[in-house]
C-alpha cells in the first residue's frame, strides 16, 4: 500500500452576477491569470459560509451589493487541475440584479465590465463552465418548458 501525503485544499466561491442578458465579469489584477477576465469572487473566510464570501466578494470587488441569502448554488467545482495555485474548491453561486446595476471596480479587480451571458468570451479557470451552467438554470427558471 502507498502512503499519500494529505493535500491541501483551498475554499473559494464565486459569483455569476446576470444583469439582462449580461454577465459581470472582472479583469484580474494580478497572477494567476493576470489581465483575463474571471468572476468575481475569493477566499472563504474564517467564519463565514461560501454563500457570505461570495457576496461580499462581489461586493468588495465591483461594488455591487447582493444579499447572501438571494444568491443560488449554481454548483461546486472541484476539479483537481482547475487552479495552477494548486487545489482549489469553489462554491459557485448566481444571482440577478436590476437592469439599471452598475458595477466599479475594486479590490483585486484591475476593471469591470458586462459581458454577454450566452457568450461570455474566455474566461479564466474554469468558469466559462461555470457561467454556461449558470445560464442554463437562468433560461430554465425564466422560460419554463411546463
Amino acid at each position: 500500500m502507498t502512503e499519500t501525503m494529505p493535500e491541501t485544499i483551498r475554499y473559494t466561491a464565486d459569483v455569476v452576477c446576470i444583469r439582462g442578458g449580461d454577465v459581470l465579469v472582472i479583469e484580474r489584477g494580478w497572477p494567476p491569470h493576470q489581465g483575463r477576465l474571471a468572476l468575481p469572487g475569493g477566499h472563504v473566510d474564517a467564519g463565514e459560509t461560501s454563500r457570505e464570501a461570495a457576496a461580499r466578494e462581489l461586493l468588495e470587488e465591483t461594488c455591487v451589493h447582493v444579499p447572501a441569502d438571494s444568491l443560488v448554488l449554481v454548483g461546486v467545482y472541484d476539479a483537481p487541475e482547475r487552479d495552477p495555485r494548486g487545489r482549489y474548491v469553489t462554491a459557485a453561486y448566481a444571482a440577478t440584479v436590476p437592469d439599471d446595476t452598475t458595477a466599479t471596480a475594486g479590490d483585486d479587480a484591475a476593471a469591470v465590465r458586462w459581458v454577454p451571458l450566452d457568450a461570455p468570451g474566455s474566461l479564466a479557470f474554469d468558469h466559462g463552465e461555470i457561467v454556461r451552467a449558470a445560464w442554463r438554470r437562468h433560461l430554465a427558471a425564466n422560460h419554463p418548458t411546463c
